[in-house]
């Protein structure tokens, strides 16, 4: 199998976006949080202090306390969650394996991301899939990982 046929990047993975090309889709925030509901419960957890999109972050996050303590990001242009170690505004290779409670977000429509894909390097995406204009971002922020164009904060 195309190994970029594994994950495409649809408009609005990077946060940026065209005027002309209409506003980008937006993950449905109350789905969002009952996902993090459901999964602090399968976790035997609560959902601790958690945050919504802000600009120029691409991304929700929450953490679900009483497990390890991984904080949870939702993108917040696309259905996407990934797992991190700790509260940042950029990720670059700092992506945890999905819990074993990660299923409950997926039970819930969303696509739980795992460390391997979130840490490829960019130097194995095909070039196409990201705009000149966000490929230059992405040379200018030294973003290396395909979870770094993910959930970034970029301006």
């Amino acid at each position: 199998m195309d190994r970029d046929a594994e994950f495409t990047l649809p408009r609005g993975a990077t946060g940026f976006f065209r005027p002309k090309d209409g506003p980008l889709p937006e993950t449905d925030r109350r789905a969002f949080r009952a996902a993090l509901y459901t999964a602090a419960r399968a976790a035997g957890g609560r959902v601790g202090a958690s945050g919504e999109q802000a600009y120029p972050r691409t991304f929700h996050r929450a953490v679900v306390e009483g497990t390890d303590g991984c904080v949870v990001l939702c993108h917040a242009h696309h259905p996407w969650i990934a797992f991190v170690p700790d509260h940042r505004d950029a990720y670059g290779e700092e992506f945890l394996a999905p819990p074993p409670w990660a299923h409950a977000s997926a039970d819930q429509g969303f696509t739980v991301l795992d460390h391997a894909l979130l840490t490829r390097p960019l130097s194995e995406v095909a070039p196409s899939v990201l705009t000149p204009g966000e490929w230059s971002e992405v040379r200018f922020h030294g973003i290396t990982t395909l979870g770094g164009v993910l959930f970034n904060a970029w301006d």
